[in-house]
């Protein structure tokens, strides 16, 4: 099982943008000091971003802005934006069971079902978390820690 480490850093990206990109140009140097990741790993993911129409990026000098409202950018899509096949690869069944196997011939098939569930109830929290709740979350504990 595995749970990539992008959506995270695309998350911290945001925050930034949503946070200093209307006074400030945030671009992929900027955004590599705060979060601690290459440069070229930030330009694509925030390449990914932008296809997505999730953010603009000016082209030339640099700098980018969120292009909806915070409300309309859930865990869910920048997680497709991102890593699109996502959902998955977040749950491995191993490919050599053995044929001979009551238990191996069929482990696939029992485990479909449980793991299609799992899925779908990531996917449905996913949706129901938004940049504005995580930006807001930030701002409360940036008070705090102030």
């Amino acid at each position: 099982m595995h749970i990539s480490s992008k959506c995270s850093v695309a998350v911290h990206c945001l925050i930034l943008i949503s946070e200093f990109g209307k006074d400030t140009r945030v671009t992929s140097d900027i955004i590599s000091m705060s979060t601690g990741v290459n440069p070229v790993t930030i330009r694509s993911l925030m390449s990914a971003l932008k296809k997505d129409n999730i953010i603009s990026v000016q082209a030339g000098v640099g700098g980018a802005v969120l292009c909806c409202p915070a409300e309309e950018i859930t865990l869910y899509r920048i997680y497709s934006a991102v890593e699109p096949d996502f959902l998955n690869k977040l749950i491995g069944i191993h490919s050599m069971p053995s044929p001979f196997c009551p238990v191996g011939k069929n482990i696939n098939a029992v485990l479909e079902k449980p793991y299609q569930e799992v899925k779908a109830a990531l996917a449905e929290k996913l949706r129901s978390i938004t940049m504005a709740e995580i930006i807001s979350d930030y701002k409360n504990i940036l008070t705090c820690n102030s």
